[in-house]
């Protein structure tokens, strides 16, 4: 299992991905879930990977080479010449088939499923930046100003948050923050996610990027955040009042009350008499 997440945002994109493959009690492994393609002042473009590992480093590789053809006299299509992020997306489709043709009757045999989940995001020079997520079969779909992030692996722990703060607008500083705290509520529920993280934030428009960081426990701002959203949650839940059961003056309805203000009926059913 992993998580990884992207947002696309009118001032840049911000990806942020896990490290961890396997979680038991005596076997951790670490491998990277995102590769980064750049041509500077021509395109940038990062892939992150969840899933079986197999499956999506053999579709890192081939896509490294893979080609398109629209036609048999036209030329071939590859992640370094498409035109538009949307042709690079179908190359990356196009891989992902090639290795499912060669190898998934042999992982079904083996009672393995083919299971590969990827987000495909960046710039190519002529248009505006795009981002994708691309499944198992090839197809995808394109980040929109209502769903401006997309993310693959373990994805419930973190949503809540990104639901709550990421718009088009927001800047990015602000969504790379929000992306570490989304990864931060994965690391603290769910064991099959793990440190170190691989973090990019780019600029529109840039075509090539310096804010690419590797983050482990030592740290210091995953550190810090990590301790403070944990403190400010509790605060936040403090100051809520608790739940009135026997009719104080409350200016919320109360936890006895549904409906048009109707108390709610207890059932009660007798207890079997042991024999």
């Amino acid at each position: 299992m992993t998580y990884c997440v992207a947002i696309k945002l009118n001032a840049g994109l911000v990806f942020l991905s896990d490290s961890r493959t396997n979680a038991g009690l005596d076997q951790i492994s670490t491998f990277r879930k995102m590769i980064v393609y750049e041509k500077p002042d021509d395109r940038f473009m990062v892939l992150l990977s969840a899933g079986n590992l197999s499956i999506s480093q053999s579709v890192r590789e081939i896509l490294q080479i893979e080609q398109l053809k629209e036609h048999a006299e036209s030329e071939p299509i590859t992640i370094w010449n498409a035109r538009s992020m949307f042709d690079a997306a179908r190359v990356l489709g196009s891989a992902i088939r090639h290795v499912y043709d060669r190898d998934a009757a042999s992982l079904k045999q083996a009672g393995v499923e083919f299971n590969v989940s990827l987000i495909f995001g960046g710039q190519i020079k002529g248009e505006g930046m795009r981002l994708f997520q691309v499944y198992s079969a090839g197809n995808f779909i394109e980040a929109t100003p209502e769903t401006p992030y997309f993310q693959a692996g373990e994805s419930k722990y973190g949503k809540p948050v990104l639901d709550r703060v990421i718009t088009p607008d927001t800047p990015l500083d602000e969504a790379a923050k929000c992306a570490l705290v989304s990864m931060d509520s994965t690391l603290k529920s769910n064991l099959s996610v793990g440190l170190p993280l691989d973090m990019v934030v780019y600029e529109a428009n840039q075509f090539q990027t310096d804010k690419i960081v590797c983050i482990d426990e030592n740290n210091p701002y995953f550190r810090m955040l990590h301790g403070s959203w944990g403190q400010k949650l509790r605060q936040v839940f403090d100051s809520i009042e608790d739940p009135m059961w026997n009719g104080e003056q409350t200016e919320v309805p109360l936890m006895t009350q549904s409906g048009r203000n109707r108390p709610l009926k207890k059932i009660s059913t007798p207890q079997e008499k042991l024999i």
